[in-house]
């Protein structure tokens, strides 16, 4: 027989005494965007994730906190000036894993007038609030940036947007919900939701995907953030609601060695109207992406397809000397966007805005459904989203999130490059590459990490030149790894330096600390 247990508002034992507020399916940047802003509110909060946080469409973006330049050629000039707006407050919320970068637009005149561009990026910058640096010409022949492009690119723009680590971004906001209160359950399947007898709450029951253990959670509210899977909870997971009208549109990015020395991003327009990044990843590669293919299938086995692989090949052998094919590719994924339905004909031009619905069931059990969405905007979501119900709860604050930093995020010092160098006096012993990549994963919380460590043999096991495991370990116990996937391709991007022996080393050592 199956164990049942309550679950209450704590990160400890069981209870079967008190009701939940939220239940929020999904470990997306929206569920623990919601998790966080309604904990730091005062609500009783409870997130299941099937899988690990952000392990599915959040951690398969283009890793881009921006405007939507594009989507000002389908006048959502709401949303651009929205997610304008937020990239400025994530840039000071976290500015270890939000960071400025600028991106070279390469000018083709048989796909739009130069004027034409230059009008919406002038457009662009007068929406955008904040000191960025505006945008501008470049002349290719006569710069670094036209270096590794071909010669009959002479001209071009440039502009600035901002890079983030999309899985670490993700994490630190269910940290940040975990600080306020909630409780996160990775690896926790909700399997079936039906409302109580009162009819004013919900009983929801889930199942541990490791080890099959289940448990029952009793809320007053289910907020459906599943993202892809939100169809698959509205038509089969939560007893009575109605399924939405939604579309599901697969990007896929391709991994490759690095094809420029510069720290800039090219931003690419191809005779489809498709817009293709080569964005610098890591030390050593680039990032190439995105693709937006109508999808139908498996989302549990998600991977390029070979058509959407030769595409962005030959986009890059479009515009660059060196010639790229399949053969150079280190790494590939795939994420599903989960997109309103709006009759648009092709999916580049479907809406990136969202939907907010909540719905209130003839017994009188109530759930919230999040559709849509961009990774930029998940703040401003999460916001209107507990909103929402201000009429249902009595908030103990109001809205707080605009100003707040992540649990990374409070850096202080102007610059992370200003961080750096400060801890490299309090840490004088940590090699360079390491210290660079801590400061720039956990920003103040390096202080956590490295607690009480005086030279690199209190850092332990070394399972590869760029991972020990005091790192291992502090992930296990504040981040919720639980494997090496976990670890080495999203709180870290490890997996693209490690070979099959650190990782059979790594697997061991977490074996050996859950052996059930």
């Amino acid at each position: 027989m199956a164990l049942l247990i309550l679950v209450i508002n704590t990160n400890n034992a069981p209870s079967n005494q008190f009701l939940n507020d939220l239940l929020i399916i999904g470990g997306g940047i929206n569920g623990v965007g919601i998790a966080r802003d309604a904990a730091g509110r005062g609500l009783k909060v409870v997130l299941c994730e099937k899988g690990d946080l952000g392990s599915a469409t959040s951690s398969s973006s283009t890793k881009l906190i921006h405007g939507g330049l594009r989507y000002l050629e389908h006048y959502e000039f709401g949303l651009v000036r929205s997610a304008l707006k937020e990239r400025e407050i994530l840039l000071k919320c976290a500015p270890h894993i939000v960071r400025p970068m600028r991106f070279i637009l390469p000018h083709n005149p048989n796909i739009r007038p130069a004027w034409l561009v230059r009008m919406g990026l002038f457009l662009y910058d007068f929406m955008a609030p904040g000191d960025f640096q505006p945008s501008g010409s470049i002349d290719l022949s006569d710069t670094r940036y036209g270096i590794p492009l071909r010669q009959n690119f002479k001209t071009g723009m440039y502009y600035s947007d901002c890079w983030v680590d999309d899985s670490r971004l993700v994490v630190e906001n269910a940290m940040d919900a975990k600080i306020r209160g909630a409780t996160i359950l990775t690896n926790s399947e909700c399997t079936s939701a039906k409302p109580n007898p009162s009819g004013d709450s919900w009983l929801i029951s889930l199942r541990d995907s490791l080890n099959g253990t289940q448990q029952t959670v009793s809320a007053k509210i289910i907020i459906n953030a599943a993202g892809p899977w939100a169809e698959h909870c509205l038509s089969t997971v939560i007893e009575g609601a109605k399924k939405p009208r939604m579309r599901l549109v697969q990007g896929s990015h391709i991994i490759v060695p690095q094809l420029f020395d510069h720290g800039s991003a090219y931003i690419f327009q191809n005779t489809d109207n498709r817009i293709v990044f080569a964005i610098p990843y890591e030390r050593d590669f680039t990032m190439v992406g995105t693709t937006d293919m109508p999808f139908q299938g498996n989302l549990e086995a998600l991977s390029p397809s070979d058509t959407e692989i030769r595409y962005l090949c030959e986009t890059i052998n479009h515009f660059f000397d060196k010639s790229l094919s399949i053969k150079d590719l280190v790494w590939s994924f795939s994420g599903v966007r989960p997109l309103i339905e709006d009759g648009s004909t092709s999916a580049d031009k479907v809406t990136r805005d969202y939907r907010i619905e909540l719905t209130k069931l003839d017994g009188g059990a109530t759930y919230l459904s999040i559709l849509g969405g961009k990774l930029t905007t998940y703040r401003k979501l999460a916001e209107e989203a507990v909103d929402k119900l201000a009429h249902i709860f009595d908030f103990k604050r109001s809205a707080w999130t605009v100003s707040a930093a992540l649990p990374g995020g409070g850096i202080r010092a102007s610059s992370i490059e200003a961080f750096t160098n400060s801890i490299s006096l309090e840490y004088p012993w940590l090699p360079k590459h390491l210290l660079e990549r801590y400061a720039r994963s956990y920003g103040a919380r390096i202080s956590t990490l490295l607690k009480n460590a005086q030279c690199t043999s209190d850092l332990g096991i070394s399972f590869s030149p760029d991972l020990y495991e005091r790192e291992v370990q502090y992930l296990v116990t504040h981040e919720w790894a639980r494997t090496t996937e976990d670890i080495l391709w999203r709180r870290t991007k490890l997996g693209l330096y490690v070979d099959e022996a650190a990782t059979i080393r790594l697997k061991t050592w977490l074996d050996s600390q859950n052996p059930n």
